[in-house]
């Protein structure tokens, strides 16, 4: 999602300056940046910002808005400018280095470019891909040709055709273990819904290779400000949830939280959805403020209360380390400006039980 786009709090200018200069002092010689930790249960491993203004093909290579796992173990990411990357990401001694080695161009089942938000690669290798322009979910095969729309809610759609506000659709996605059950969430809420309870939109099939039916769907509520980026499937049922936010002169904000809709109540068929309403929302729990982190040196084109930090907006999960904890990679959107970056970061997550 471009900058314009997103969630943005009004501030007194004086006092962001001031929030800026006193949090990237402490950021800079807090004892995290020795041990990396960005709270208990999340540590940096390191960043990358070796994608930030590069081209490919001459495929300008940014406007990055989620990674996935690709077979053969390299990540796939989309664009927001309709383009799907093959990229080269390699970690080793707490480095981490990234090149993109192939990139196709993506239109719809109706020949229009999406503005690609949310990915999940299939376990047949193909591509399911979010646009919050209608929204809807496409299915692309490993070339870039879309091969199939899955069915979306009425409700879901912009208004005036359903109770969606614009650019505030389907902005992540991701398959529950077992590939049987896609989820994707919108950013922000309907109109009607209170104003930080968002929805999460499930999708079900008997297996591998049938069709995706139009499932459950579950409330979720962000913190007051933020809007719902990205999710991304943990193995038992319960998702990582990226939150972000931006206020002019201070810069962004990103949550990193643990959601389960297993004891959700789906609200389909419910149209004012609230946090204190009958209807039992997915709980969440805070795994860490980003803010947190150690910057390892990084640096920022606009202010930030954490040089480290930039328009994050794509997350997937890689893998585990030996201790067990997720290993997850992150990606900023640099909307294509100067005064954006597009950078990578490797974390480990020990998550609760």
């Amino acid at each position: 999602m471009r900058l314009s786009r997103s969630i943005t709090a009004s501030v007194v200018m004086s006092m962001a300056i001031g929030v800026v200069l006193a949090q990237g002092a402490a950021h800079a010689g807090s004892p995290g940046a020795l041990s990396r930790d960005c709270s208990d249960l999340v540590r940096i491993r390191a960043f990358s910002d070796d994608l930030d203004k590069k081209t490919l093909d001459d495929v300008y290579v940014g406007n990055l808005s989620a990674l996935a796992v690709d077979r053969g173990g390299r990540i796939t990411a989309v664009s927001d400018e309709s383009y799907v990357y093959s990229l080269d990401v390699r970690e080793k001694a707490r480095s981490l280095s990234a090149e993109a080695v192939a990139v196709a161009s993506l239109t719809d089942a109706n020949g229009r470019a999406p503005d690609s938000e949310g990915l999940a690669v299939d376990l047949d290798g193909t591509r399911l891909i979010s646009s919050e322009t209608e929204p809807s979910v496409t299915r692309y095969d490993r070339d870039g040709t879309a091969v199939e729309a899955l069915p979306v809610p009425a409700a879901l759609a912009v208004a005036p055709a359903g109770r969606a506000v614009r650019n505030q659709t389907f902005e992540g996605l991701t398959l529950q273990r077992g590939g049987r059950t896609l989820v994707a969430s919108m950013e922000g809420a309907l109109s009607g819904d209170q104003a930080d309870v968002v929805r999460l939109q499930t999708w079900h099939r008997a297996g591998l290779g049938k069709s995706f039916k139009v499932g459950a769907q579950y409330g979720y509520q962000a913190d007051t400000g933020l809007g719902v980026v990205e999710l991304a499937a943990v193995g038992d049922g319960r998702l990582l949830v990226l939150e972000r936010g931006f206020t002019v002169g201070v810069g962004n904000t990103v949550r990193l939280y643990l959601a389960d809709p297993r004891r959700a109540d789906d609200v389909s068929g419910t149209e004012a959805l609230t946090s204190d309403g009958p209807a039992r929302l997915a709980s969440k729990t805070l795994l860490a403020d980003l803010v947190d982190c150690p910057s390892l040196g990084a640096t920022a084109e606009q202010p930030q209360p954490n040089p480290l930090l930039d328009n994050i907006e794509g997350l997937a999960v890689t893998g585990h380390t030996a201790a067990g904890r997720l290993r997850l990679l992150l990606v900023s959107d640099d909307n294509e400006r100067e005064t954006q970056i597009t950078r990578l970061y490797s974390l480990d997550v020990r998550l609760p039980r």
